[in-house]
């Protein structure tokens, strides 16, 4: 990659459950080809089990995830991302607030997986999606209402029935190859892959040019969001699928000293 005094540059810093072994490698991976004029930095809290109990809707209290992000604070990046897709069923708002938080707690500007789907999902038009998750049914069928209740109708649906969230990144390539093929005999508008630690990212842009509709997932569109919020080309990135291929963003590039 060539540098150049002009180029974009941008520090990005992401929050991802204690549990997850999907976010760094394969979102480091898909950014490689940004580097190093962007970098990628981690902070975890603890997130251990996805189920719709008071326990596990804990695990996403503001307090933990705030002290988290103060810590990557530190590090003076120029956009925080929650790298998780819990307000798919606690609801968008969740993400909202949460994101409002750490911009008033840092000064920093903040997005999410989840917020990113929706901007994709709003701004390509899609309004019959198909879901591909590793979630349980209960998990599953609050994320198909929360979509449902924005026009978006689940016309598909895949999931393992797993709630351990180390577990989710067991679940093979080829496992979420035949979900995402199953899902897109419904002819969806587009296919999500809503978990970020599900291995996914890597698959999914072959799964576009089969089934010949954009295959979105979380890895991915949380990296989307957080290049799109810093205004960042992703020219180079397309090779990861057709949302890297979107133009515009919602700031200038930003250049580094």
């Amino acid at each position: 990659m060539q540098n150049s005094e002009n180029r974009a540059r941008g520090v990005i810093a992401m929050l991802t459950p204690s549990s997850n072994t999907v976010v760094e490698p394969f979102t480091s991976a898909m950014a490689w080809p940004l580097f190093p004029d962007v970098s990628v930095h981690f902070g975890r809290f603890q997130v251990t089990k996805i189920a719709l109990d008071a326990h596990s809707n804990q695990q996403f209290a503001l307090e933990p995830i705030l002290q988290a992000a103060d810590l990557l604070a530190d590090a003076r990046p120029d956009v925080i991302a929650w790298n998780g897709t819990s307000a798919s069923w606690l609801g968008f708002e969740t993400d909202r607030r949460l994101c409002a938080a750490i911009t008033e707690r840092t000064g920093i500007p903040a997005t999410s997986a989840i917020l990113g789907l929706n901007e994709l999902l709003q701004e390509t038009g899609v309004r019959r999606l198909g879901l591909v998750t590793p979630y349980t049914e209960d998990v599953q069928r609050k994320i198909i209402a929360n979509y449902q209740a924005i026009g978006i109708e689940t016309v598909a649906e895949r999931h393992s029935g797993r709630s351990d969230n180390h577990s989710f990144a067991e679940v093979s390539e080829a496992e979420i190859e035949t979900m995402c093929l199953e899902v897109g005999a419904a002819k969806p508008d587009a296919i999500a892959i809503v978990c970020t630690n599900m291995r996914g990212p890597l698959i999914a842009p072959a799964l576009e040019q089969r089934l010949g509709i954009p295959v979105l997932d979380s890895v991915a569109f949380t990296l989307w969001a957080c290049l799109r919020k810093l205004g960042i080309p992703m020219e180079p990135l397309a090779q990861y699928g057709r949302m890297f291929s979107i133009p515009g963003g919602d700031a200038a590039p930003r250049v580094r000293d």
